[in-house]
Parts: structure tokens; C-alpha cells; sequence
């Protein structure tokens, strides 16, 4: 609901913000986390993973025209 009662509310409150801490920070690796997700996901769905490798596949190799 719009009402200025819940306006009034909305813009009184501050937000809360959450910041990481420094060791959390360092400790970040998005390219095994990548990986990882990714193997996750072909174990649950080999199917689509493959038809994405194929299709990945097609696309690199139109571009480089090896013929």
C-alpha cells in the first residue's frame, strides 16, 4: 500500500548493510567455484551439458573455419 504513513516509514529507515570481511574477501575463488558448478551441473543434467558442449563446440569452430 502507498500510504504517507508508510512513506514516512519507508524514508526514516535506514538500510542495513552488510560488509564482507577482509579474510572472507581473500579467501574468494570464482574460478574453482565456476568449475565446480559447473560439474555439479553436468552430473545432475549430462544431457543439457552436453548439448551445450556441442553447441559451443559448433559455434568455436564455425568462427575459426579450420577448412
Amino acid at each position: 500500500m502507498n500510504t504517507p504513513a508508510s512513506n514516512q516509514a519507508s524514508k526514516t529507515a535506514s538500510p542495513v548493510r552488510s560488509v564482507p570481511l577482509r579474510s572472507q574477501q581473500e579467501n574468494l575463488q570464482p574460478g574453482q567455484d565456476l568449475m565446480t558448478y559447473v560439474k555439479d551441473y553436468a552430473r545432475q543434467k549430462p544431457e543439457a551439458a552436453a548439448l551445450w558442449c556441442f553447441g559451443i563446440g559448433f559455434v568455436v569452430g564455425w568462427k575459426l573455419k579450420p577448412w
